[in-house]
């Protein structure tokens, strides 16, 4: 069982780079903090916004979901 804090997307959302100033997004149940890449400055990376559940997007990404690897997960998506 995993002992991750668990967020709404509704608090996701928030935590775009805008509202707050964490930049966060979600994958396959998982939220990471990518605040600390820069290809994520305040919270836009080319066509994706940072506060959302990518997991529908990453089939037509040009990177595979291992870039996921890079970011330790903070948190679970509910």
């Amino acid at each position: 069982m995993s002992t991750l804090p668990k967020y709404t997307k509704q608090q996701l959302s928030l935590r775009n780079g805008q509202d707050k100033p964490e930049i966060w997004v979600a994958f396959k149940g998982k939220i990471y903090d990518v605040g600390a890449s820069r290809l994520w400055r305040n919270g836009k990376h080319y066509e994706h916004w940072a506060g959302q559940d990518l997991t529908p997007e990453m089939e037509d990404a040009p990177h595979t979901a291992s870039v996921f690897d890079k970011f330790e997960p903070i948190g679970e998506l509910i």
